[in-house]
């Protein structure tokens, strides 16, 4: 993605649809094979929605879920795999002891291994990267605490797990991000954050936001943060974060006040940030999908915390 200094050039469009998906958010929304899917989130009440990007048609599958939320999916060998997820109700939320996959070409969804109860959480970051599933950072209780900077990795042909070096920055409520052998950590906050005055306000977090980019390096095996004034413009939460050429398009997402819409994009080579055209709904909570050089987000929150939308949108050139 080569961004002109024009910004209309690119430009966010609402989708109008045969159908409509289950209105949800703390949502996964991922791509398998040319078709989108809307898996979990608070209120799916176990559905999974299916959209085609070519007829703009969407439709319900028949499988269910079990009730997950807040989770990162990666795409292996045609199934869907969901490692860091929460699993029940507001506030404690326990993550999920097994790794859960949904095979769309059959429509069954299956219980995969376990994972290690001393690395259980939700809200993490999770990619895939030569195989192999890495999941970074998350909170083990929900939206009470143990916000962290854990790093995992999961060998799927193996079933074996394995504990890699923490990142900088503890985060919860944000996606992660690959782009040249470089694992990329931005947005999130702390949601463990309590204020010392009135450790009983439980919603002090929303303001906890975490603006520095944590970077792995697979190649080197290491950590850095990137320099300068390469933050996240704009401090958030579980925004849409997509690798777009050669940079990373981080949108949406949420604060101590708002549901946000403002749109930037990082080149990685410079370390720099440029600012785009804004989502036209703002929203957290969802995913983004990055399909035929145009990027998707569908359904979120529409506010800060809770609340939801069934529509979506696509980024893309105009010219």
């Amino acid at each position: 993605m080569h961004m002109e200094n024009d910004n209309k050039t690119w430009t966010w469009k609402t989708l109008d649809c045969h159908g409509k998906p289950t209105a949800r958010h703390e949502t996964a929304f991922v791509e398998v094979d040319g078709l989108f899917y809307l898996i979990g989130g608070r209120e799916a009440n176990g559905k999974i929605d299916r959209f085609d990007p070519e007829t703009l048609t969407w439709d319900a599958m028949k499988a269910q879920s079990p009730l997950i939320h807040h989770f990162q999916p990666v795409v292996l060998d045609g199934k869907i795999w969901m490692v860091g997820a929460m699993t029940d109700t507001y506030p404690t939320e326990p993550p999920m002891t097994h790794i859960q996959i949904y095979d769309p070409k059959a429509d069954e969804w299956m219980e995969g291994p376990e994972i290690p109860a001393q690395r259980r959480r939700g809200s993490a970051g999770t990619v895939l990267y030569n195989g192999k599933i890495y999941l970074v950072g998350g909170i083990t209780l929900g939206h009470t605490s143990g916000t962290n900077a854990w790093f995992d990795e999961f060998d799927p042909k193996t079933n074996t797990w394995k504990q890699l070096p923490d990142a900088p920055h503890i985060r919860d409520h944000f996606h992660a991000v690959v782009l040249d052998d470089k694992l990329y950590c931005i947005g999130g906050r702390n949601t463990s954050y309590r204020d010392p005055a009135n450790p009983e306000k439980r919603e002090v977090f929303f303001g906890a936001v975490i603006r520095e980019i944590d970077v792995y390096n697979f190649k080197t095996g290491t950590w850095s943060v990137l320099e300068g004034e390469s933050g996240l413009p704009q401090g958030s939460a579980a925004g849409g974060t997509a690798a777009l050429g050669d940079s990373i398009v981080y949108f949406g997402g949420e604060n101590d006040k708002e549901a946000l819409s403002g749109c930037w994009a990082l080149d990685v080579k410079t370390k720099t940030w440029k600012q785009l055209a804004s989502l036209n709904q703002g929203r957290h909570g969802s995913q983004a999908i990055v399909f035929e050089n145009r990027i998707y987000i569908a359904a979120g929150s529409p506010k800060r915390g809770g609340g939801r939308v069934d529509s979506i949108e696509m980024f893309a050139s105009v010219r």
